[in-house]
C-alpha cells in the first residue's frame, strides 16, 4: 500500500528483515539525544540523576502508549524532551525550604514530581481544544509569547555548556566539529544522526588519548570505567518514584507551554512528510493526550519529559516508508536495551568535555528555535503591545535567573519561582491583558508553530 507520494505505507510488503532494519534506523536516529538527556541532567546533579536505563525504558513504552491513544495512525517517536533541562537545573539548585540539606538524589525526584504535573497541562490543553476548537485554544498561546519562552530556555542554559568545554578544550571541539560537518555536508543517514557521530567519534579520540596517558588540563583521567566493571550485563532499571512540592512543580510545569508548542510543530510536520493531517485526524488533542501521559508516566518512575522527535521525522522523509509499525520496532528496541546495565554503563563514561560540546550546539539551537517561531511567524515588533511582551518575558527569564528566581512564603510554605516561570505567567496574563490580539492557528497545517527542539542536532 503505498501513499499518493509514493512512500510505502505497509512496511510488511518489504519482508521481515528489511522491516526489522528500518525500526533499528529509527532507534539509531532518537538515541543520541534520547541519552543525552540524562547525561546532562546527571552533569547538574552531579552523577546523581537520571538513569540510562529508566530513560530508555520511558522512551520506548512512552512510544508505544502515545500509538495506543492515537489510534496507532501517527508515525512519531517519543525521546528525551530538552526543554526540561533548565528546571532540571533549577531544582538541583534548590537550598532553601525542604531542600536545604538534601543530596543531589533526594532533590531528582521532586524534579521528576513537577514534570508529572507538566504531563497533565497537555491534557488542560488537549480537553480545552476538544471543546472550544484548536483556534480558540492557541489565542492564548501566539508566537510572540512561545517564541521568547522558548529563546530563554536555551540562553539559561549557556552557562552549563561552557563550564562543561572548560574541562577539555580539545574534545569539544572535537566533537562540535564533527556534528557541524556532518549536520551541513552529511548526505543521507549522516545527515539524520550529526549528534550520534559527534559523540562516538570524540568519545574514539577520548579513548586514545586515554590510553596514551593523556590527562584532562586539570590533571585528571580523562575515563573512570570503575562502574562499567560493575555494571552487570542484564538488570531491571532502577525506577524511582517521584515525590511533589510546589516550588519544584513551579519550577518545572511551566517548561510545558513551550514543550507543547514543540510538540503541535512536531505534529505539523509529521503531517506534512507523510501527506496526512494529524492534526485533524485523529486530533490533535489526541496526540497532546498522548505525548502527556507518556511524559507523566515517565517521569511518575524516575524518567524525563519525552516529546515527538523531529530526528524522526527526518528518517521518514529519508526513507520513504511511513509506516507507524516501524516506529514501534524502535521503541521495543529501546525497551529492551533499558535491561542492559553495561551498556548504560558505557554510555555514564561519556567526558563532559564531549557532553559540553555537543550542549554547545544544541541549547544555542533551541534558543534559535524561539527565534525561527517569532521570524517565520512574522511576529511584527514595530507593534508596541508584541514588543511590551517579549520584552518582558526576556527580563523575566533571564534577569530572575540569575538571582536565583522569586522566593515568596504562603501559609509557612516557602515557595521559588524560577525566572522561566515567571516569564511564562507574565507572558500568557499580558498577552490575554492587552488589546490587539490578533492571531490565528492556521488548524489545517499547523505552519504556524515551533518545530522540534531537538533539530536533527
Amino acid at each position: 500500500m503505498e501513499t499518493k507520494n509514493n512512500a510505502i505505507r505497509d512496511a510488511r510488503t518489504l519482508g521481515i528483515p528489511k522491516m526489522l532494519l528500518l525500526g533499528l534506523q529509527h532507534m539509531f536516529a532518537m538515541f543520541g539525544a534520547t541519552v543525552l538527556v540524562p547525561i546532562l541532567v546527571n552533569n547538574y546533579f552531579k552523577g546523581e540523576g537520571l538513569s540510562i536505563q529508566v530513560t530508555l525504558f520511558c522512551a520506548g513504552v512512552g512510544t508505544l502508549f502515545f500509538h495506543l491513544c492515537t489510534k496507532l495512525k501517527v508515525p512519531a517517536f517519543l525521546g528525551s524532551s530538552f526543554a526540561f533541562l533548565g528546571g532540571f537545573e533549577t531544582v538541583s539548585k534548590l537550598d532553601t525550604g525542604i531542600f536545604k540539606d538534601m543530596s543531589m538524589g533526594e532533590k531528582l525526584p521532586y524534579a521528576c514530581g513537577g514534570i508529572v504535573v507538566a504531563g497533565a497541562l497537555y491534557l488542560v490543553l488537549a480537553l480545552i481544544i476538544k471543546l472550544v476548537g484548536v483556534k480558540r485554544a492557541m489565542r492564548f498561546l501566539p508566537p510572540v509569547v512561545t517564541g521568547p519562552i522558548i529563546i530563554c530556555i536555551g540562553l539559561s542554559l549557556a552557562p552549563s555548556a561552557v563550564n562543561n568545554v572548560q574541562t577539555n578544550w580539545l574534545l569539544a571541539i572535537i566533537a562540535f566539529a564533527i556534528i557541524v560537518i556532518f549536520n551541513i555536508w552529511g548526505k543521507g543517514m549522516w545527515k539524520i544522526i550529526p549528534i550520534l557521530l559527534g559523540i562516538a567519534g570524540a568519545y574514539a579520540v577520548a579513548l586514545i588519548l586515554h590510553f596514551c596517558g593523556i590527562t584532562n588540563p586539570d590533571g585528571s583521567a580523562i575515563f573512570n570505567f570503575a562502574e562499567v566493571a560493575k555494571a552487570s550485563w542484564v538488570n531491571v532499571p532502577p525506577f524511582e518514584f517521584c515525590k511533589f512540592d510546589l516550588t519544584a512543580v513551579l519550577a518545572m510545569a511551566p517548561i510545558a507551554i513551550a514543550s507543547m508548542m514543540e510538540h503541535i510543530g512536531d505534529i505539523s510536520a509529521i503531517s506534512a512528510t507523510v501527506g496526512e493531517n494529524y492534526v485533524e485526524d485523529p486530533g490533535l488533542h489526541r496526540t497532546l493526550i498522548g505525548d502527556g501521559l507518556a511524559t507523566s508516566l515517565s517521569a511518575l518512575v524516575g524518567g524525563p519529559a519525552n516529546t515527538t522527535y523531529g530526528e524522526n521525522t527526518g528518517v521518514l522523509e529519508l526513507s520513504r516508508v511511513h509506516d507507524p509499525k516501524v516506529i514501534r520496532l524502535a521503541a521495543i528496541y529501546a525497551v529492551v536495551l533499558s535491561f542492559i546495565p553495561k551498556f548504560a554503563g558505557i554510555i555514564s563514561t561519556l567526558p563532559a568535555a564531549i557532553v559540553g560540546g555537543v550542549s554547545f550546539i544544541l541549547y544555542g539551537m533551541i534558543a534559535a528555535i524561539g527565534v525561527r517561531n517569532v521570524v517565520e511567524n512574522r511576529v511584527d515588533f514595530t507593534n508596541s503591545r508584541n514588543l511590551i511582551i517579549a520584552a518582558v518575558i526576556l527580563v523575566s527569564a533571564l534577569g530572575f535567573n540569575s538571582v536565583g528566581g522569586l522566593t515568596f512564603v504562603v501559609a509557612g510554605v516557602s515557595i521559588n519561582l524560577s525566572g522561566l516561570a515567571i516569564a511564562a505567567i507574565v507572558g500568557i496574563l499580558l498577552n490575554a491583558i492587552l488589546p490587539g490580539n490578533d492571531y490565528e492557528f492556521d488548524a489545517a497545517d499547523g505552519a504556524d508553530a515551533p518545530s522540534s527542539g531537538n533539530l536533527q542536532v
